[in-house]
């Protein structure tokens, strides 16, 4: 008998699929020229006509755990459907599962109280409003979080919020109503960790400059509507805090944590359409006079891909099941890793594919520099490559230090004396007799 939690997750699947058959993959083309044409300011009507349609077929909020005695998926139950809205990067809006509100919503869900939950999450859970997260400086190397320098200073029954701010994802989207800042809050603090704090500011309020979009590789506002922000005087009720003064970087773990399995699990679903669109581009080219399929450098390319989609799957699928298992910290090392290698291997796909398509595959046509524009700006999103692989080798310094190589059979120590005589004497080729330093 098969469990109702696998024939639910198998339902909805299929609606999935269905819905991205039936309503996405035919508006992707309108979808890219409404962007192209109202620009990152303006709500794309494509979308607002297709979420009624995902909501009443419950494709909605699907990225939501078990809550308070509420029904929802785990990460590694959610993962497959992940995968399949990450095949467009029109549909993850389209289910109310888009960055940046999903890790807003989770931040808001787990660490605001409710009078917090009530003002702001409701309406994003709803899909009534948007919202944007700012983190990264341009004047600063935010990838490493405690250089961020924007402040946030305590004044009587309100805090008072100065900072410039870049790559904050959703701010010029007109339906964008509240932004998580983070800043310093104790610059002072001995613990460089706890000095910075998370807070929530209304997008309206005074001081709140939204200056422009930023493009990534050209492309504005799709998907995810970077900009830059300057926050000058801002005022906002001491309530307004998350969790508490010097609490930052514990929320931002919390909050990344999940936000990187669904990205990583976009970024498979991406590649995997990709990787069929090589597919049949490489048996539609005819070079040389063989079909483009049959020439070996292709087969290979094809080979290589599937292998490197196949082990990233695999490999974040097990940091879904840990971080379920055991949280984002006893799974920190496993996130660190899917985060350099579904990003690496996405753009390493998208680049064979364009191989394959030639010139039509650096323009709009088949989708493919979209594609590539994403893969790349998220090996920078939510920490760069460099910082994830250092994280990675001392966390396994650590576990092998911590380790006893008599158990595990990996020491490295140099051999004692003792133990060279003795391979000196027994081993394949002893040392003629007579030979100098011979007894």
């Amino acid at each position: 008998m098969i469990a109702p939690d696998v024939l639910h997750q198998e339902s909805l699947r299929e609606r999935l699929l269905a819905f991205m058959a039936e309503h996405i993959y035919p508006n992707e083309r309108r979808y890219f020229q409404e962007a192209e044409r109202l620009g990152p300011w303006a709500v794309f009507p494509v979308i607002e006509e297709l979420k009624p349609l995902a909501r009443a077929q419950g494709l909605w909020n699907l990225f939501l755990p078990p809550h308070d005695g509420h029904d929802g998926l785990t990460n590694l139950e959610y993962a497959p459907l992940c995968e399949i809205m990450g095949r467009s990067l029109m549909a993850p809006e389209v289910f109310n599962c888009a960055a940046p509100d999903t890790g807003n919503m989770e931040t808001l869900h787990r660490y605001g109280t409710p009078e917090q939950q009530a003002r702001w999450l409701a309406p994003l859970l709803a899909g009534e409003s948007r919202s944007a997260f700012a983190m990264t400086e341009p004047e600063v190397a935010s990838s490493d979080a405690v250089n961020i320098e924007s402040s946030i200073r305590r004044d009587g029954d309100h805090y008072v919020i100065n900072g410039r701010k870049w790559y904050t994802t959703g701010a010029t989207d007109p339906r964008c109503r509240i932004i998580i800042f983070m800043g310093k809050s104790a610059p002072d603090a001995p613990d460089r960790h706890r000095q910075q704090s998370m807070i929530l500011v209304p997008a309206d309020t005074a001081g709140v400059r939204v200056l422009r979009p930023l493009p990534v590789f050209g492309f504005y506002g799709v998907p995810d509507r970077a900009s830059e922000v300057v926050f000058e005087n801002v005022r906002v009720p001491v309530e307004n805090i998350l969790l508490g003064e010097g609490r930052g970087f514990e929320i931002a773990q919390g909050r990344l944590g999940p936000g990187r399995i669904h990205h990583c699990m976009r970024l498979i679903g991406l590649s995997e359409r990709i990787l069929e669109r090589l597919c049949r581009r490489a048996d539609q080219r005819v070079a040389f006079g063989r079909p483009v399929s049959e020439q070996t450098v292709t087969l290979e390319r094809i080979a290589e891909a599937r292998l490197l989609i196949e082990q990233t799957r695999l490999l974040t699928l097990k940091a879904a099941q840990m971080m379920d298992a055991v949280g984002a910290k006893g799974a920190r090392q496993e996130i660190a890793m899917i985060k350099v290698a579904a990003p690496r291997m996405a753009c390493q796909v998208i680049d064979w594919a364009m191989q394959a398509f030639g010139g039509g595959g650096t323009g709009s046509d088949h989708f493919l520099t979209a594609a590539y524009a994403m893969a790349r700006v998220l090996r920078l999103a939510d920490g760069p490559d460099e910082v994830h692989r250092n994280q990675i080798a001392q966390l396994e310094l650590k576990r092998w230090r911590q380790t006893d190589p008599a158990v595990t059979g990996g020491g490295a120590a140099v051999l004692p004396l003792s133990e060279v005589e003795d391979l000196a004497a027994n081993g394949p080729w002893p040392r003629p007799p007579g030979w100098p330093g011979t007894n």
